[in-house]
């Protein structure tokens, strides 16, 4: 390889802004092109009347490594940009789970046999359940839907309705019956099986993207790097000993690529790439599923009783109160997640069922004073049994794939973008 490498990552998500972090802390030199004016990909700011507000509401939780130790080094004001909770499991007016202080895995243990809404029997058969999945070490001999797990483990309508199907869809964003029971395993085994700050919840009590993406741009500039927003690549082409990347009708030679992209649309640089063919039909075989989030902006009198709330039998999966994590009155984000009747509803009218159902549960509400629905329709993968997902490295060389649908034994999420990113970089660096 020449001394000198070029790199160019194409997508300022967390997966391209994690591996450029990674490259630039090296001394690469990298060129980040995004076509939006905003970083963050599935994860950032959105502007909404003079409020900041995201396109996706994430959670992390404390077995996400990679992504908390990427935010630590970029972002000089990370410990006031996490608030950081003891796992507590709230679905409102049903069921409340909260962990103790007790280490790994006592401390879930004891926080099933003392929640609040489930019967004695179903307590031990929670735990039960968790036992048998440490006992196989969260690994099964085949794949199977989580509702398939759930019903071999004889788990309760009660327990499925109050726990396991909201965890299901929190982490994998795919229905349980239908979703990888594996891959919940591998999220449970990291989150719940380790040490006992891995079952954290880490909320963001700023904008995804002023939380890692933007830290990550100022910081690679400093180290000589270039992250150019509103930048769109029109076209990657294999050059000798390199790559060609055309952007805004100027074209810069680089010697890898890394192609960050969501996947419905990296196909279009893919596509025509005989030596690529292989990963462009993996990724061709991807389902998708959405994201709905319903920002409501009531009177400044308007909170929650806590920063997140769950609900089950209805539309919303989760409510998070704005001005607990960030200060902004009056601001609830509700979660639509996953694939159901909802898709078929107009914003404005899902808006307000949002609201109404906020209203019967939560008690009188006032009439929102305005209100915005922002729809990933393609949020991520949908994640189900024995789904083949693309590797990052591809029988190009020095061509690579990075994104939360790469292959890896974690569903879409912040963590599995971040982990691809670094790995790809990694990929880079030892070529050195």
């Amino acid at each position: 390889m020449p001394e000198a490498m070029r790199v160019a990552v194409v997508g300022g998500g967390y997966a391209g802004m994690a591996a450029a972090v990674e490259l630039a802390a090296r001394g690469i030199t990298v060129t980040v092109f995004e076509a939006a004016r905003q970083l963050g990909g599935r994860a950032r700011r959105v502007e909404h009347r003079g409020t900041a507000l995201d396109n996706g509401l994430h959670i992390l939780i404390g077995a996400y490594r990679e992504t908390l130790d990427l935010i630590r080094l970029v972002n000089p004001a990370h410990a006031s940009a996490l608030l950081r909770l003891p796992f507590e499991w709230h679905i409102h007016r049903e069921f409340h789970l909260a962990a103790g202080r007790l280490p790994a895995p006592l401390h879930l243990f004891s926080a099933l046999l003392t929640a609040r809404g489930i019967e004695w029997n179903e307590r031990l058969a929670a735990a039960r359940f968790l036992h048998a999945l440490r006992k196989s070490r969260f690994t099964l001999t085949q794949d199977i839907s989580v509702e398939l797990l759930l019903k071999q483990h004889r788990q309760s309508e009660k327990l499925k309705r109050v726990l396991w199907r909201p965890l299901c869809i929190a982490a994998l964003n795919t229905p349980p019956a239908t979703a990888s029971a594996q891959v919940f395993l591998n999220v449970l085994r990291d989150s719940l099986n380790a040490a006992r700050g891995d079952s954290d919840l880490v909320l963001a009590r700023v904008d995804l993207s002023a939380l890692f993406p933007e830290p990550a741009a100022a910081w690679i500039k400093q180290r000589g790097g270039n992250v150019l927003t509103a930048s769109r690549v029109t076209a990657i082409d294999p050059i000798e000993n390199g790559f060609a990347v055309e952007a805004e009708g100027q074209r810069q030679t680089f010697s890898h690529v890394i192609c960050a992209l969501p996947p419905h649309q990296v196909n279009a640089f893919l596509i025509g790439i005989t030596a690529l063919s292989e990963p462009a039909a993996v990724i061709e075989r991807l389902q998708h599923q959405p994201i709905y989030s319903v920002w409501l902006q009531y009177p400044m009198s308007v909170a929650l009783p806590s920063p997140m709330l769950g609900f089950s039998q209805g539309l919303i999966h989760w409510v998070f109160d704005r001005e607990k994590l960030c200060g902004q009155r009056g601001l609830i984000g509700a979660v639509v997640s996953a694939e159901g009747a909802h898709q078929d509803l107009g914003q404005d009218e899902l808006g307000l069922r949002v609201h109404q159902e906020l209203k019967r549960r939560l008690g009188d509400l006032p009439e929102p004073l305005w209100l915005r629905v922002i729809a990933e329709k393609r949020a991520t993968f949908s994640c189900t049994p024995g789904l083949r997902r693309p590797p990052q490295v591809t029988p190009l060389r020095n061509f690579y794939l990075a994104g939360d649908y790469t292959a890896s034994d974690y569903p879409a999420t912040l963590e599995a973008a971040v982990r691809s990113g670094i790995a790809c970089a990694r990929h880079i660096l030892q070529q050195r």
